[in-house]
């Protein structure tokens, strides 16, 4: 059955894009290879990073969208958006393994006119270097003469639902001005506004620098955090007052990590290193190791001992209110505390089930309980069921990361 649109790859970043398409009215079929995956969305049931509900699916599928794992199926559509995982390799750079699984399923059914666009996140290059020859060689056909090719960084900020796709530009870059004008077409049935950069380089790397802005500004706050806690100051006003300022100034917050599914990158294959990208990646990956630290000084503060301490944390997801884990510093929090003999806990509203090191971590029940049995409360993650100013009264001690706590109510970072 025909379709005007596949969308390869259901993760964090198709997903949300067969939603935007599925309610424009646009006939949207899902492609993933992971059978189990696929079985659930088309069962109604949301995916396990909690980024769509299951009332959202089910309007998805009663407004036409199709999940498959029938690879025949892209062969039936007029636009291909590629949306496939692109994880940290372990050499370094994204994993394209998925890409490229994904341009070959593609290749072999594409059709002349088709608009071929990417979204995943890569390296500047990746879809002229990459991606056009895969496609030309399993197709036959030429990119920019036989079908369209262009490339689209992801945008959407997971769980914000006030803006969605309707009102994020979508910054587009064809391999020519053509390939350029058919995606805007087709984005700008999605979105309110289309931005037109000059080529597919140019978009792919709007993607890396928008992903390094966030890196190096929580970088910042992060050493400021650890300079006005060695200070005595509270950064948490610093921040009140100085985002007041009218211009030249933007508020970002610290906190126990980084987490999310865009990673800064710091080098690019054949060019010189971005040193202050790589310096900001080794201040936000010494954060968990820094909370674990400030936990150890809590607890002797209190005549306690990190060894054999219960510590309960709270919130091990990377964002509030989601499910999503991907790259949360809890896990590495974990990690050190059992390293240094603390009997680790958690309570988190979104994950029933935390594993760390294939180890199931012990869930709290009953959340004001836990806290006031556990000798150190730490909170990783602010959840908007929590009441912060209960927890603060029950448990014994309390290390707010992210400053969410009344005034003298915690110890902050």
């Amino acid at each position: 059955m025909p379709a005007d649109l596949a969308v390869i790859g259901l993760g964090h970043l198709g997903l949300p894009l067969a939603q935007a398409a599925a309610a424009a009215g646009i006939d949207t079929i899902g492609y993933d290879t992971d059978p189990r995956a696929v079985a659930e969305l088309a069962a109604g049931r949301p995916p396990v990073d909690g980024s769509l509900t299951a009332p959202a699916i089910r309007r998805m599928l009663s407004g036409g969208f199709r999940p498959t794992t029938d690879p025949a199926e892209l062969g039936r559509v007029r636009t291909a958006v590629i949306c496939a995982p692109t994880p940290p390799a372990p050499g370094g750079g994204p994993d394209l393994t998925a890409l490229t699984e994904a341009a070959r399923a593609l290749a072999a059914r594409l059709r002349p006119t088709t608009t071929v666009l990417l979204e995943s996140p890569v390296h500047p290059g990746t879809t002229e270097e990459h991606l056009l020859p895969l496609l030309e060689e399993g197709s036959g056909l030429r990119a920019g003469r036989d079908f369209h090719l262009a490339y689209s960084p992801g945008r959407l900020d997971p769980g914000e639902r006030a803006r969605g796709y309707a009102h994020t530009p979508k910054v587009i870059g064809g391999l020519t001005p053509a390939c350029t004008e058919s995606a805007a077409a087709f984005y700008g049935r999605l979105a309110d506004k289309v931005v037109r950069a000059r080529g597919t380089r140019e978009a792919e790397t709007v993607r890396l620098l928008e992903t390094n802005y966030r890196h190096v500004n929580i970088a910042l706050v992060n050493e400021m955090a650890v300079l006005c806690h060695d200070l005595g100051v509270d950064l948490w006003d610093v921040i009140r007052c100085a985002e007041t300022k009218p211009a030249g100034f933007q508020a970002f917050r610290p906190g126990p990590g980084v987490g999310g599914h865009g990673a800064p990158v710091d080098t690019l294959p054949g060019q010189r290193p971005l040193r202050l990208v790589e310096l900001a990646g080794q201040v936000n990956e010494r954060m968990p190791a820094y909370v674990v630290q400030r936990c150890a000084t809590l607890l002797n503060e209190h005549g306690k001992s990190a060894r054999g301490a219960r510590v309960l944390l709270l919130g091990v997801t990377y964002k509030p209110d989601l499910a999503d884990q991907a790259g949360a510093p809890a896990t590495e929090i974990a990690e050190k505390l059992g390293a240094l003999g603390a009997q680790v806990g958690y309570h988190d509203p979104y994950v029933a089930d935390w594993r760390v090191g294939g180890r199931r971590v012990p869930r709290a029940d009953s959340l004001y309980e836990a806290a006031a049995a556990a000798d150190l409360t730490v909170l990783l993650q602010h959840h908007r069921t929590y009441d912060l100013q209960g927890l603060a009264v029950k448990a014994q001690l309390l290390l707010d990361t992210r400053g969410a706590t009344p005034t003298g109510a915690a110890h902050r970072l």
